[in-house]
């Protein structure tokens, strides 16, 4: 069976070493994650043999995290556009089996919007991966109208991926816990908040009626739906149509025809359950979250699932296949 996975992530050296303090910020990063660089660095190795070991046919490669807003506007677009040519040279010998999100300099929208159709135009690439909010703002914001204009136009999706909370979020919320000085970072990302905050960012959008003025574009969230699932029924009775939002369409009208979830990280049937029940089956793929997940880690929970296998497929490669255009 073909297998599509499409929250993979990269990050080059060469680049990450451009950025304002990064290397500073290494010296202060878990031993766990510097573990990851060589994977994250790796293309054609490591990689492409772990997926063919584990029968994984495709993956979409998308940035990991640079903190781009540390440049000025004047570098993030130069610095953008140099990441996604370098991404896209890395797999160019691998067409088959490798494609990519863009990576966009997100403190400058209008240049965002044209390196997205620069690399969708010049490289095949298949939407963008933006992550978080970029400078405490979330993408409800007017200024980032010309991205999401863009990437309906040019037919591709944008892919929301948690990122660092902004730093009077983890002093409100995530620091000084108990005895405990300074930020929990458990708490803070992976273990809780980058995924409350990434349905708060859909939820924004829905509100702010982005969804409704640009009714083409299509939204990607990974984890599993990032808690949206487990509050379908609450959520779509709280944002209906004239409860103060500007949304003309309810959560669940709006989320079936233009929202798609992932399975990236979550490999457990209960939560594949829930989110099959609330957005169905035509909205989910498959994803790893790969290096910070096993590929075969994944590949054992898809085959773990109890479905016919024509549903299987669509969630193991048709969906993507179908979205992205693959």
């Amino acid at each position: 069976m073909r297998i599509v996975t499409i929250e993979e992530h990269v990050s080059f050296p060469e680049m990450t070493d451009l950025i304002p303090n990064y290397q500073s910020d290494k010296k202060q990063s878990s031993n766990a994650l510097m573990q990851m660089v060589p994977k994250l660095a790796d293309v054609s190795g490591e990689r492409l043999q772990s997926m063919n070991e584990s029968g994984i046919s495709m993956q979409v490669l998308s940035v990991e995290n640079t903190d781009v807003n540390l440049l000025d506007s004047q570098s993030a677009p130069i610095f953008a556009s140099k990441y996604n040519d370098l991404l896209a040279d890395k797999m160019k010998d691998h067409p088959d089996r490798f494609t990519a999100f863009a990576h966009l300099p997100m403190t400058t929208p209008m240049a965002a919007a044209d390196e997205l159709e620069r690399t969708v135009k010049t490289y095949g690439f298949r939407g963008a991966m933006i992550r978080g909010t970029t400078n405490g703002e979330f993408l409800d914001a007017p200024k980032f109208a010309p991205i999401f204009e863009r990437a309906e136009q040019l037919g591709v999706p944008i892919y929301i991926h948690p990122g660092i909370p902004p730093k009077p979020v983890i002093d409100a919320y995530y620091s000084n816990i108990g005895d405990q000085t300074g930020p929990f970072d458990a708490i803070a990302c992976w273990g809780w908040g980058w995924h409350s905050e990434t349905a708060i960012h859909v939820l924004r959008l829905l509100v702010a009626g982005v969804f409704d003025t640009y009714p083409r574009l299509k939204i990607i969230i990974g984890h599993m739906g990032e808690m949206l699932p487990m509050m379908w029924d609450r959520s779509n009775k709280a944002f209906q149509p004239g409860n103060g939002g500007k949304n003309k369409r309810t959560l669940i009208e709006t989320f079936k025809q233009q929202l798609y979830m992932t399975t990236s990280g979550i490999f457990t049937q209960p939560p594949l359950q829930i989110a099959l029940d609330t957005i169905g089956i035509d909205n989910i793929i498959f994803s790893i979250d790969y290096p910070f997940s096993t590929n075969q880690m994944g590949v054992d929970f898809l085959h773990q699932i109890k479905l016919p296998p024509e549903q299987v497929a669509k969630i193991a490669h048709e969906n993507a296949d179908r979205l992205l255009g693959l």
